[in-house]
């Protein structure tokens, strides 16, 4: 089927059950960002492949509502599909309400797949639309009819991690969930997002493409916990390891039937944000419900020591394929023909070759040129470009490890460097500096931490139109929350032991694209009359490119940052490399 189609087959039944208007939004029953191939919807409707963005779909009116990260990429996407490009212009809000309660008249109805819509967005949606005398319909799945051969669920098998990598035991971790519970005053607490669950029980598996999780609910009270999975993901010596945890083990569609068998006396702890509205409609009117985010959501954005110490050591091993891969890339340059493609597959071979590796934590973003001005551009075979002896090259990448989570992005000159591209990437390596060097109080919020960043950008009237930073997982997803740096005004503190990017960039559409990212540990700094203060370490471990600095928009202070960086980079990845690896990055070490 063509996607206008597709458009064509969503209308009709929406024609036979007097539904208005239709909303598809990037999600799965665990609200996850990145989705199991059964749940990407909106790839199958209209062909965006974005990770974030809602379909809203009229009679007369079908649009995408996306943030400025996917512009261009969906303005080409889109082409020919049905559908329009609508520009967010606050990332994450869900502007199409809006759109709705103005564009529908009073007494229509929207509809929704309750599976793929968070508690917390649809009683929003409920609230807003209330107002402009528009209903709700629940539970309305048009596209499973349409999908002749959409994926079934996937069925990779999961594995148990070693206390040892961990730093925490399964039983320690729901002993803390049972005193929150205990707190809150609530008997059970249903955990749905998949991150989570893989950190409560030490779990790990392949079921969604570069997070290492598994499709599972579960539901802990003080006495029992019940981990709902596929039972045939598990082998004998793991299911025995859960059972003599007390943990019991159904089948992953039963979480539905033991949510609605909750007895009336009872409280329910969920996160409202990170649980699927069908679930949440299963509940008892007579249970109680306390909306809150998962505890376990707080407790693993805290490194240990244990995932502290095993993270620095990643961070080594990832710094050492990353320079093998750019010297090779220096070589190949000369000799050979190279496209975007095959650089990344390049980059993967040589990250396979380190200990504990899994996999990409993220699809390589490889961007020469005019695509290095798009955020999250993935090539393809369409869109595969030859990398040339001239202009700038983009690579955001990442890998999973069993000891941690790395993500990366840096830039490179092929050839003839223009002033504006020196000035632009100095200014975002000062801003990157700026944020990885911030001293701040107890208590700071992310937003402040974007500020502080961006400003060096701002003073010569320039900025970018995405957050400055995420959290990111101990062998889990890239990106993790709570915490994040981006201007919305959320109120979760920056706490030691949080791992988070700093990424500033600027971008020039259909020009060229800079973003230079570490990753940061916030630890102590000192303690004064004044309070607390916090600062960051640097965790990530590979050369930044000097060759495209214009030193006179650096003060001292930021050079002596990067050479200190440099010093510090050589001496961890100095060991393990020889030969002209390691006279490579004695080079790109050396201070300027």
């Amino acid at each position: 089927m063509t996607y206008q189609e597709k458009l064509s087959g969503i209308r009709r039944q929406m024609l036979q059950d007097k539904v208005d208007a239709y909303i598809i939004p990037s999600a799965d029953p665990h609200i996850s960002e990145y989705l199991p191939d059964r749940y990407k919807c909106i790839l199958f409707a209209s062909g965006f492949t974005g990770s974030a963005g809602t379909l809203v779909i009229t009679q007369d009116f079908a649009g995408l509502w996306t943030d400025a990260r996917y512009f261009v990429q969906a303005a080409e996407q889109l082409q020919g599909t049905g559908f329009e490009l609508v520009r967010l212009v606050a990332q994450g809000s869900p502007e199409y309400i809006g759109w709705l309660a103005e564009n529908l008249d009073a007494y229509a109805t929207v509809a929704f797949d309750s599976n793929l819509i968070s508690v917390q967005l649809a009683q929003t949606i409920q609230e807003e639309l209330s107002v402009a005398d528009i209903k709700i319909a629940e539970n309305k799945d048009y596209l499973d009819s349409l999908w002749a051969d959409r994926p079934g669920l996937p069925a990779s098998p999961a594995f148990l991690l070693d206390d040892a990598l961990t730093g925490e035991t399964v039983p320690s971790k729901l002993e803390r969930i049972q005193q929150e519970l205990k707190r809150k005053r609530a008997d059970y607490h249903l955990i749905s997002s998949l991150d989570d669950i893989a950190w409560v029980f030490n779990i790990r598996g392949a079921d969604v493409k570069c997070n290492p999780v598994t499709l599972a609910f579960a539901l802990v009270s003080a006495k029992s916990t019940v981990l709902f999975i596929d039972i045939t993901k598990l082998g004998t010596a793991d299911r025995s390891r859960l059972k003599s945890w007390g943990i019991e083990v159904r089948p992953y569609q039963e979480v539905h039937q033991a949510v609605a068998a909750l007895t009336s006396s009872s409280a329910i702890l969920l996160d409202p944000k990170r649980t699927c509205f069908a679930i949440y409609l299963q509940i008892s009117a007579d249970v109680k419900i306390i909306q809150d985010i998962n505890p376990s959501t707080n407790f693993k954005a805290i490194k240990n020591e244990t995932e502290i110490a095993n993270i620095r050591k990643t961070m080594v091993r990832d710094g050492v394929a990353l320079t093998r891969f750019f010297r090779w890339l220096e070589e190949s340059m000369v000799h050979e023909e190279e496209t975007e493609i095959s650089v990344a597959e390049k980059l993967y071979t040589f990250r396979a070759e380190q200990e504990g590796f899994v996999g990409e934590s993220f699809d390589t973003i490889a961007g020469y040129a005019e695509h290095g001005a798009l955020p999250h551009y993935k090539a393809t075979v369409e869109s595969d470009s030859r990398l040339m002896q001239d202009g700038l090259f983009l690579l955001d990448s990442g890998g999973q490890y069993l000891q941690g989570t790395t993500d990366i992005t840096r830039v490179v000159s092929l050839g003839n460097l223009t002033q504006e591209e020196k000035a632009d990437y100095t200014l975002v390596l000062r801003a990157m500096i700026e944020g990885s060097t911030a001293r701040f109080p107890r208590g700071t919020k992310g937003y402040q931490i974007d500020a502080i960043t961006r400003k060096p950008l701002w003073d010569h009237a320039r900025n970018y139109g995405h957050g400055t930073g995420h959290g990111v997982g101990y062998f889990l997803n890239v990106h993790e929350g709570p915490q994040v740096f981006n201007a919305s005004n959320l109120l979760v503190d920056v706490e030691l032991g949080m791992v988070t990017s700093v990424e500033p960039g600027i971008y020039r559409p259909s020009r060229y694209g800079i973003r230079i990212e570490n990753l940061v540990l916030a630890v102590p700094d000192e303690t004064t009359e004044f309070g607390e203060f916090y600062t960051f370490e640097t965790l990530t471990k590979f050369v930044i490119e000097t060759d495209l600095l214009d030193k006179t928009l650096l003060e001292t202070r930021h050079i002596n940052w990067l050479n200190a960086y440099h010093a510090e980079v050589f001496h961890h990845l100095s060991p393990f490399l020889d030969g002209e690896d390691l006279n490579w990055l004695k080079r790109k070490t050396e201070a300027i």
